[in-house]
């Protein structure tokens, strides 16, 4: 099956509803037999992600940087922790692992890597799915913000066309390719 690379929130101050979408999410991704790849931090809707996907059976590899150890609480649990030296190098490391990569609600360091590799596949370096799985509207203002980039020239409607937006679970993998 694939490895799912998954984008999300690693601070500690999330609405439960967020975290229990994590939930989710790493158990369906077990379910259906795919493996996680992350940013390896074991707190937030980060750790909530991997412990459900390893509790389904999934093997998980986290990707975290010497300096964020401490800081994120690297998922020592992780079948693969693979500690690097720069963001840069763990969004490739990532980037390299995975065969498909879905955005869950997130602040600036989800952006920072739904922004890269949406870009990417814009621009054909990839064919690999981007999804964003927003089922409460987290992104809904960012949606609007972005068909006013398209309406005023600045973003074409084919970029757009390369990330798959979705508010439901299901939907979500069956734009992964399920």
């Amino acid at each position: 099956m694939a490895a799912i690379c998954v984008y999300c929130a690693s601070s500690e101050s999330i609405a439960e509803h967020f975290l229990t979408l994590a939930d989710e999410v790493g158990a369906r991704l077990a379910a259906l037999g795919h493996s996680l790849v992350s940013g390896g931090g074991r707190v937030s809707m980060m750790g909530r992600l991997a412990r459900a996907a390893r509790a389904g059976g999934a093997h998980t590899v986290g990707v975290i940087p010497e300096h964020l150890v401490s800081y994120e609480v690297a998922d020592t649990d992780a079948d693969e922790l693979v500690v690097v030296e720069t963001m840069r190098e763990r969004k490739r490391i990532m980037d390299e692992r995975a065969d498909a990569f879905l955005a869950l609600p997130g602040g600036l360091g989800t952006f920072e890597e739904l922004f890269e590799v949406w870009t990417s596949a814009s621009l054909g370096m990839h064919a690999k799915p981007v999804v964003v799985l927003d089922p409460a509207g987290h992104y809904d203002p960012f949606w609007a913000y972005l068909d006013g980039l398209r309406e005023a020239g600045f973003v074409r409607r084919s970029a757009l066309d390369t990330l798959v937006r979705v508010r439901e679970v299901d939907a979500a993998f069956d734009a992964l390719g399920r």
